[in-house]
């Protein structure tokens, strides 16, 4: 099962009365591109994400919670996992990686957890920055991380915690998998 994101962004657009311009403007994207996700034709990533949720003032966990309830606590098991998405950059081409939600039933979390697995090294190297912080784990594979300008390899059990206004990129090494415990705030 997929999170419908497109559909609850457009939601939020609409209830506000806003337009595709509207929105791009205050986030920075094209009106393409809000378009897209809306229509669910191009999935986005976290940093987008997260920049179309501070916007909206909504948690990125909204865009994932299913369900009315409310709790203290929650226990996903390894196969109720939901691919959150399989990332397409807006000019159509494979970013190389999906990632699935560890958490999404709980309400009001400040924290999102994510299985980020990376299948290839990306053909470009766009930057993304946002708002919160970002703590990720190597669990298999190498990897190599971009903070601004500089490049970081990391290899399987090592970890990196960053402000997330830094402009950043991770990347396979050597286009094989990899597979990352990634923790976002907002």
């Amino acid at each position: 099962m997929e999170f419908n994101i497109g559909q609850k962004i457009k939601t939020l657009r609409k209830e506000r009365k806003l337009t595709l311009q509207d929105v791009a403007t205050e986030t920075g994207f094209s009106p393409a591109l809000i378009s897209q996700i809306e229509n669910n034709n191009v999935s986005p990533p976290i940093a987008t994400l997260s920049k179309i949720a501070r916007f909206f003032d909504v948690k990125m966990s909204f865009f994932f919670e299913e369900g009315e309830g409310t709790s203290h606590y929650e226990i996903v098991r390894h196969n109720e996992r939901r691919i959150v998405s399989r990332v397409i950059s807006k000019d159509g081409s494979k970013h190389g990686y999906t990632y699935e939600t560890l958490s999404y039933r709980k309400k009001n979390k400040k924290m999102e957890p994510f299985l980020l697995t990376v299948t290839e090294r990306a053909t470009e190297e766009t930057l993304y920055n946002h708002e919160g912080e970002e703590f990720l784990l190597i669990l298999k594979g190498s990897a190599e991380i971009i903070l601004n300008d500089e490049r970081y390899a990391l290899e399987e059990g090592d970890a990196v915690y960053f402000d997330s206004t830094v402009k950043h990129r991770l990347l396979s090494k050597e286009g094989e998998m990899v597979q990352v415990l990634a923790v976002v705030t907002r």
